[in-house]
């Protein structure tokens, strides 16, 4: 796990580290000057000739301190300084003077001449107005520099917490985030703007963090053996769950299939497909392994047997949204007692009966992408970019739900919980029926006994890792969503096989 704080957080946590552990705030300010060294030279950037852009914050000074190592390494190093005296922290005055007690050459206005790299430490992670006047022209004139550019932390200019372009900002080839890469670099488009994030130890005490339900995390592949459902050796298809599918109209009988076959592949014991009557013979045919129930009408008395019988529901899939969809809609979040996920047609369905997000005693977990939110909503998609996190924020406050916010980063939030911000997939995925595939994932660990937020993190996760496993085999072009659930499968093989091998191990010691 890693987390992704934004600049708030990663202030206190330095604030935290200085006061608490007793680290000086100049020693961490050498730390990172030494990894933004590091790390250029890891990268091959050419620091022949280096252009080092500073404000007046810490930020700066971090800039003045890789100044004076490149130096020392007889590297030709230029500062062009756009801060004010009179703002400068006490740490960037020290910088500061050193590299004037050296000698390196300190402008006030941008240099003429060319150079090899540029390295941005103008604004930390406490930006927060939008940036204009000077440091705009500065930030336009840097980025048209032909050479290899490195950002400081945070790309000059970027939302620490949003990912916005506060004005204008500085585009890095490579970015040195120091201990934590940050929320806005995750996020798009503060991602294009970052290019190669490379994460730096400072020493800043990241135990802070611990509890907290504001600050967002992100998971990596290590971190699957752990979370998935337990298997047991004593165990029967009843003990992972029975399943109820609500997917599929007429003609829409792939969606139902991938979903159930996704849910099948994460390890739910028993599978029940109710779809429109016309997909009975098809989905008998494509997956035997699962019960097709059908209907031609709404049948209410049907539908409450079927959810009584069921552990875990999935709702939407294909579903379609005329008359007969929407009384199961009702219906199911009405009549079901048990985790419940909604998608696609469920969420445009839901978009005039809100009230039932309020109303069900089902645990939920919705699965929007960004038009299906915006209807939610009753705003725009572009309006809902603008303030993604604070609306889904106010959603999740006033609905008892977790949502899953699919879209190139899909985030995971349910109220008093940390978001988790998922960096895993590629564009790739973006083929239809991936979502009908993350929705099973996703009912499959709810049936193995995961719990709603829970199965939302790992099976946005797990989903993503899928893709990166059937792009690695097929590429991007080609892969289809049916490969989603194949890379599924090898991600869930391989997290199984670790857990076999830590065993082995324990019982060995």
């Amino acid at each position: 796990m890693r987390y992704l704080p934004d600049g708030t957080w990663m202030q206190k946590a330095d604030a935290h580290t200085i006061r608490e552990i007793g680290i000086p705030s100049v020693v961490l300010m050498e730390h990172a000057a030494w990894s933004t060294l590091e790390a250029m030279e890891r990268e091959a950037i050419d620091c022949s000739r280096v252009l080092v852009a500073c404000g007046s914050g810490n930020n700066g000074g971090d800039g003045f301190a890789v100044a004076r190592l490149l130096a020392g390494k007889k590297a030709q190093v230029d500062v062009v300084f756009a801060g004010r005296e009179a703002s400068l922290t006490e740490e960037c005055r020290i910088q500061k003077q050193i590299c004037e007690n050296l000698g390196i050459s300190i402008y006030r206005e941008l240099p003429k001449g060319e150079y090899t790299a540029v390295v941005d430490a103008l604004f930390g992670v406490g930006l927060s107005r939008e940036v204009g006047g000077v440091y705009a022209e500065l930030l336009e004139k840097l980025n048209a520099m032909p050479c290899q550019k490195v950002s400081v932390d945070i790309p000059s200019g970027i939302c620490a917490a949003s990912g916005a372009v506060l004005g204008c900002a500085f585009r890095a080839d490579l970015t040195v985030a120091f201990q934590c890469e940050k929320l806005g670099t995750v996020l798009f488009p503060g991602r294009d703007y970052a290019g190669k994030v490379i994460t730096a130890d400072i020493g800043i005490d990241t135990s802070f963090f611990e509890g907290r339900a504001d600050i967002a995390y992100t998971l990596e592949k290590s971190d699957l053996p752990a979370r998935l459902p337990v298997r047991r050796a004593d165990s029967h298809k009843g003990t992972y769950g029975k399943v109820l599918m609500i997917t599929g109209s007429r003609g829409m009988a792939g969606a139902a299939y991938l979903s159930a076959r996704a849910a099948y592949t994460c390890g739910a014991g028993l599978v029940r497909i109710y779809t429109e009557e016309s997909n009975r013979a098809v989905l008998q045919q494509l997956l035997p392994e699962a019960i097709v129930t059908s209907y031609e009408r709404y049948d209410g008395e049907q539908l409450l047997s079927l959810l009584q019988w069921a552990d875990v529901v999935c709702i939407g899939c294909g579903l379609g949204q005329d008359g007969t969809s929407e009384s199961l809609l009702k219906g199911t979040l009405r009549g079901s007692r048990v985790p419940c996920l909604v998608d696609a047609d469920g969420i445009n369905l839901l978009a005039c009966h809100t009230r039932l997000l309020s109303e069900s005693p089902a645990p939920l977990i919705l699965t929007p992408h960004m038009k299906e939110m915006s209807g939610l909503l009753g705003c725009s998609v572009a309006e809902l970019q603008e303030s993604r996190m604070s609306r889904l924020h106010d959603f999740t406050e006033q609905y008892p739900v977790v949502c899953a916010l699919k879209d190139s980063r899909t985030i995971v939030a349910r109220h008093k919980k940390p978001d988790f911000v998922n960096t895993a997939g590629n564009h790739g995925m973006a083929k239809g029926g991936s979502g009908d595939v993350l929705s099973g994932v996703i009912t499959g660990l709810m049936a193995g006994g995961l719990g709603v937020y829970e199965s939302g993190v790992l099976g946005v996760y797990l989903h993503a890792c899928g893709g990166d496993a059937a792009r690695k085999k097929l590429g991007s072009y080609s892969m289809l969503a049916e490969d989603l659930i194949c890379g599924v499968g090898e991600c869930l093989k391989e997290a199984e096989e670790q857990n076999i091998k830590i065993s082995r191990q324990k019982r060995n010691l």
